[in-house]
């Protein structure tokens, strides 16, 4: 490992400083290192955005947003992705700040453990030609641009029409986003091991609608129907993307998977006890 990139999150105060701590930590192991700062935005999704290919491996220093912000650019490119957990609720960022040090020595040893997590890949057909396409660690989200307009959808798998859904939008997540918006709207908790695909409906208008967990050999198809207001898709909640009717987009699981240091299945069955409470009891 001879150069890193860390991306600090501006919104947490404590990233800054830290970054300086692991920069000069990893001058004294003899790894030159660069800072990027990320805010969150969509601009950093664009031309605009840093490029990673040089980089060995990337620090990432907030919560889990910073995290697949970086992975969604190191996924392709096969560069793992450090991620120190500066946030609250955080199932994918698996090293503690206060762990940081000895676990990113392991890492420079090569003695730490690699997770590989698989991505949603999407592409919008307009007219029959290609006019967006992106990736996903947690999800994509096709919903309408204001939240309390029912929107309509086709849906079908593998060119079997799944049916016509009415909902608030569709959720379609990786095994990893399992545990974000897809939980909250009744979606499945899946082992982020797993390469399958989770479609999960918003609010449907229909109680027949229910999440649906699906082989990641297929490709799933959403074709966007007239409905009373303008729809978008997003992806991991931070790349929007304005659509129309008539539109369809394709999504199946990207050829390449990230890779996330240290983020392994104890540490993710113990981030369901700490954060979700989940006991097992009578008290779940």
């Amino acid at each position: 490992m001879k150069k890193c990139l860390i991306v600090v999150n501006t919104y947490k105060k404590e990233a800054a400083p830290l970054g300086e701590e692991i920069r000069t930590f990893l001058d004294e192991q003899h790894v030159s290192s660069e800072i990027f700062t990320y805010d969150g935005h969509s601009f950093c999704e664009g031309k605009n955005a840093p490029s990673f290919a040089n980089f060995d491996f990337v620090v990432t220093l907030g919560g889990d947003g910073t995290v697949l912000f970086a992975s969604r650019r190191c996924a392709p490119l096969g560069i793992p992705v450090f991620p120190v957990n500066l946030g609250e609720f955080g199932f994918i960022a698996g090293v503690q700040k206060n762990e940081w040090k000895c676990e990113l020595a392991s890492f420079l040893k090569n003695a730490s453990p690699v997770a590989y997590r698989s991505l949603v890949k999407a592409i919008v057909l307009r007219d029959g030609n290609t006019v967006f396409d992106c990736v996903g660690m947690n999800d994509i989200v096709i919903g309408s641009v204001s939240s309390v307009k029912i929107v309509n959808v086709d849906v079908a798998y593998n060119n079997a029409p799944l049916g016509r859904f009415k909902a608030d939008g569709i959720i379609v997540a990786t095994a990893t986003g399992s545990t974000a918006y897809s939980a909250a709207a009744g979606g499945p908790i899946v082992d982020p091991s797993l390469d399958v695909l989770v479609l999960t409906p918003i609010n449907s208008f229909s109680l027949s609608a229910r999440p649906l967990v699906l082989n990641p050999q297929g490709e799933l198809s959403v074709t966007v129907l007239s409905s009373r207001t303008p729809l978008e898709l997003t992806s991991d909640g931070q790349v929007p993307f304005a659509l129309k009717e008539n539109d369809c987009i394709k999504m199946r699981i990207a050829e390449y998977k990230a890779r996330l240091v240290c983020s392994t299945q104890e540490q993710f069955f113990a981030a369901l006890q700490s954060k979700l409470n989940w006991s097992g009891g009578p008290r779940a």
